[in-house]
């Protein structure tokens, strides 16, 4: 019998959530996303060597100060994205600068000079996913681009009205999280959680539904997962990310997996919403749990984004 990796490949379109581009050589994903905390990890890697040294013999001809600093930071994460471009088939998401999230137009202007940065080394925009936090600011920005034919990734996604606030924007993809919603309610005292009754997956399965009832083109990935068992009980959904190690324990594990989701049936939706920014606000602000990852979320990339800025800065000095 084929591995349960081999399995889910038939379902869900499987993408590895990692910047370690050996990893997704051997793991070979059809699509790759990164983020801060995964590119930081990855520049500090003797592999990456070169990359890194490249961008900043660069960034030494960009002139001093925090402007140069960031110019390196953006040109290491087009270098590793468009290595990873070239070993991936599908797609590559790049991440808007996470201290970005609350100024929608700093985030267009930041996925224009991304998408830029990608064409001039001869990757295409179709290639390329921009990583915008699901703030009411980033989905505005997320809006706009995608009107330019800007393809959008909304991350930091963990409840239902950024999911349709998503839609409205016409997004291509969504990331809603998993894990980072069960620690939450495991932090809060609920529990014990199976995989089925994983408040992370039911999140994702109601999006799910909402989405493939109404309508709705924009593609669910599921993100941040614990356990095999949160992804397994997530097979037939459009696609997920994964990182390198439950991406092994997959491949190593043997047995049927079933079908959880699929498009023609896909379970009991929740009613259909119209939300302006008033009443996303309201919504948000009555959800703990999404306020606060969100939060959290966006403090914990731009912690990742300033120490990878201060190893450049030290690299550059």
């Amino acid at each position: 019998m084929a591995s349960k990796l081999d399995q889910l490949r038939e379902m869900t379109t499987v993408v590895a959530d990692t910047g370690d581009i050996e990893a997704v050589r051997r793991l070979k994903p059809v699509d790759c996303t990164t983020n801060p905390t995964l590119l930081f990890k990855a520049v500090e890697t003797p592999a990456y060597a070169h990359l890194v040294e490249e961008a900043i013999a660069w960034g030494r001809k960009q002139g001093g100060g925090d402007k140069a600093v960031q110019a390196v930071c953006d040109r290491l994460a087009v270098s590793f994205g468009t290595e990873l471009a070239k070993i991936v088939p599908g797609r590559v998401s790049t991440e808007v600068d996470a201290d970005l999230s609350f100024d929608g137009k700093a985030t267009i202007e930041k996925a224009r000079a991304i998408i830029a940065a990608y064409e001039e080394r001869g990757v295409g925009r179709e290639r390329i996913l921009i990583k915008i936090a699901s703030t009411w600011e980033g989905l505005q920005a997320a809006k706009v681009l995608q009107g330019e034919g800007i393809d959008c990734n909304l991350t930091l996604l963990f409840a239902l009205p950024q999911a349709i606030a998503a839609a409205d924007a016409r997004a291509f993809l969504i990331s809603p999280f998993v894990g980072r919603i069960l620690d939450w309610h495991v932090k809060a005292g609920g529990g014990p959680y199976t995989a089925e009754t994983d408040p992370g997956v039911v999140s994702v399965r109601s999006i799910y539904a909402y989405y493939k009832t109404y309508g709705i083109d924009t593609v669910v990935m599921g993100a941040s997962f614990r356990n095999t068992g949160e992804i397994e009980a997530l097979a037939g959904c459009d696609r997920l990310t994964i990182g390198p190690g439950l991406l092994d324990e997959l491949a190593a594990a043997s047995g049927e997996l079933p079908r959880k989701l699929k498009p023609e049936a896909p379970g009991q939706a929740p009613a259909k919403l119209a939300l302006d920014e008033k009443a996303f606000r309201f919504a948000m602000n009555e959800d703990a749990m999404a306020t606060e990852k969100l939060a959290e979320g966006i403090r914990g990339f731009v912690k990742d984004l300033r120490s990878l800025r201060k190893l450049v800065a030290e690299k550059l000095a």
